[in-house]
């Protein structure tokens, strides 16, 4: 065999194993941002499970702001179902919505020392308020993934593979101006 075979041969065998590694590695980072979507569909589902109860308890007070407790069962809606539809896009207006709601609910709360003294309020309220903090965790895990995605389809020689097997970009989760903004807590409690 000539060494001119053996440089040729040794070439290709160069190439289509580093074309095997970015392949590999794009379906890696690909499953990347399908594993934290899941982390946060979790935590979004157990959110979800907790909020009845949440009213639930909440409605025992008879003079309890009812059109809280919609807003809050309204928005819980808006975030299910772009849960289940995997709808990045909607998902950030739906929890901006939650959010702004539990946020109401929890400054009317104030205002009934004994719903704030009840073991079940208590609970509930603080597994709630873990679930946002490990919600948000997981939402910077998430656009992180996408991000390492997006840049990876993009850069050369990554952008022809990722052509040729259909790797296609992901959608940031984006929230509005609304949730980004500092919390105004005079404006809760005056309300």
């Amino acid at each position: 065999m000539e060494i001119g075979s053996f440089i040729f041969w040794g070439g290709v065998l160069f190439i289509v194993g580093y074309l095997i590694v970015i392949y590999n590695n794009l379906v890696r980072i690909k499953h990347n941002v399908t594993k934290a979507w899941s982390n946060i569909d979790v935590l979004l589902k157990q959110r979800h499970d907790e909020l009845p109860k949440l009213v639930e308890v909440c409605k025992q007070y008879a003079n309890f702001e009812q059109e809280t407790l919609e807003k809050v069962m309204q928005a819980r809606s808006a975030v299910s179902a772009a849960r289940e539809q995997g709808d990045v896009g909607a998902l950030g207006p739906a929890e901006t919505q939650l959010r702004l709601g539990l946020g109401n609910l929890f400054a009317v709360a104030e205002a009934y020392p004994e719903l704030k003294a009840n073991e079940s309020y208590q609970h509930l309220q603080s597994r709630i308020s873990g679930l946002e903090g490990a919600i948000a965790d997981r939402r910077e895990f998430y656009n992180e993934s996408v991000n390492i995605n997006n840049i990876r389809i993009e850069q050369f020689p990554d952008l022809f593979i990722a052509r040729m097997f259909g790797f296609d970009e992901r959608k940031m989760l984006r929230f509005s101006e609304e949730e980004k903004k500092d919390v105004n807590i005079k404006q809760l409690f005056d309300s």
